[in-house]
């Protein structure tokens, strides 16, 4: 088996897809990248079990067969070569890999393809079809907002509710809790579905810069994306999600409408001096004034600042953790946000006050019991 492939196109695709192999994998030839070839195109599949990318590449060549290939040699060898055309031949009996180049040539041992584990098919139960960068900004507003805690596993993805009205993408780690919906997106036999971090971190990082229409299809265990060349499949989280719809307040009387990028540098000097632990800060909300102050007992450190706003409702002096207010505002776009409160022990709810008229972003967040200081 061999084939000629220019190296720098080879190196691209493989790249797509080496995120999802891991360090230790549970079976060691998850170590390597799966090969098949079949005439003039070759197949790449890089799984974990739990996920599988898939690319192919058009390669010259008229032959067929297929070989595990060692990932990481094989990645190194390639960034370090000039781009060029290089031929790699298999040996079917032993399994060896030879990359032959202008260079030189580079020997690796490979294994057996039959040992690759299979990627699990997806019939199409449910189906829909969504903008590259549409799915690139509901992931980029969800994911940030996922627990990592492995007790909960419902909580360590982002839950998609698929509907012939619209699609909802929702995360939480119960500390703060994310809702993106867009109407734009429809599926006439949809479902809900939880999507593990995993999946969606590794299609942000391959969805193509230029918008191109992404296929996803699903069933109960698994879901299929499909874009250009790359192929992506993961196990689905068979947990139930949280009732959130429950969690988000819906009688707020104080409404405090604020600069975001003003709020989030203040925010940014003011948690330098937060306790280390809580990172709490106080918003003390007055008149037309907020008040954000922080301190840490155990150095004696505190700061404060004063921003003008716009207040509705009666005042209010409430503790919020300030990483995951630094978090969510930072994923925001909008120039101006509103905060929703009731109580300094109840959740707040930031909206942005600029929004496409095709999304709607609900950010939600637990407060921190304040210390009384003066």
């Amino acid at each position: 088996m061999k084939f000629i492939v220019n190296s720098a196109y080879l190196l691209r695709q493989l790249t797509h897809i080496n995120g999802v192999i891991t360090t230790n994998p549970v079976v060691p030839i998850l170590e390597n990248f799966l090969f098949e070839l079949e005439k003039g195109r070759l197949t790449v599949t890089a799984s974990d079990l739990q996920t599988s990318m898939i690319t192919e590449l058009q390669v010259e060549s008229k032959e067929r067969g297929s070989i595990a290939v060692p990932a990481r040699i094989l990645l190194e060898t390639l960034k370090n070569l000039p781009e060029q055309p290089i031929t790699i031949s298999i040996d079917d009996a032993t399994f060896s890999v030879e990359i032959i180049s202008d260079n030189g040539r580079y020997k690796l041992a490979g294994e057996n393809a039959t040992d690759f584990p299979k990627v699990p098919e997806v019939r199409n139960d449910f189906s829909a079809e969504i903008a590259s960068e549409v799915l690139a900004r509901a992931i980029n507003n969800t994911i940030f907002a996922t627990s990592n805690d492995e007790l909960r596993p419902a909580m360590t993805g982002v839950y998609v509710n698929l509907n012939e009205k619209n699609a909802t993408f929702v995360s939480t780690d119960g500390h703060r809790l994310v809702r993106y919906r867009r109407n734009d997106v429809k599926s006439d036999n949809g479902n809900a579905i939880i999507i593990p971090r995993k999946a969606l971190n590794l299609l942000k990082a391959t969805l193509p810069s230029q918008n191109t229409v992404v296929t996803l299809d699903f069933n109960m265990a698994n879901a299929f994306f499909r874009f250009e060349n790359i192929r992506l499949i993961c196990r689905l989280i068979d947990e139930r999600f949280p009732e959130y719809e429950n969690v988000i307040p819906t009688q707020n009387n104080i409404k405090m409408t604020i600069d975001r990028p003003a709020l989030v540098g203040a925010l940014k000097r003011i948690s330098i001096y937060a306790n280390k632990t809580t990172h709490q800060v106080r918003l003390k909300i007055t008149g037309s004034e907020l008040q954000i102050s922080a301190e840490d007992l155990e150095y004696s450190n505190e700061a404060n600042e004063r921003l003008s706003c716009e207040h509705d409702g009666e005042d209010i002096e409430i503790g919020f953790n300030a990483r995951f207010l630094l978090e969510m505002l930072s994923n925001l776009d909008s120039d101006r946000v509103t905060f929703s409160l009731s109580a300094p022990n109840r959740a707040g709810i930031i909206l942005p006050e600029q929004q496409d008229k095709q999304e709607d972003i609900l950010m939600l967040v637990m407060p921190v019991m304040l210390n009384q200081y003066v």
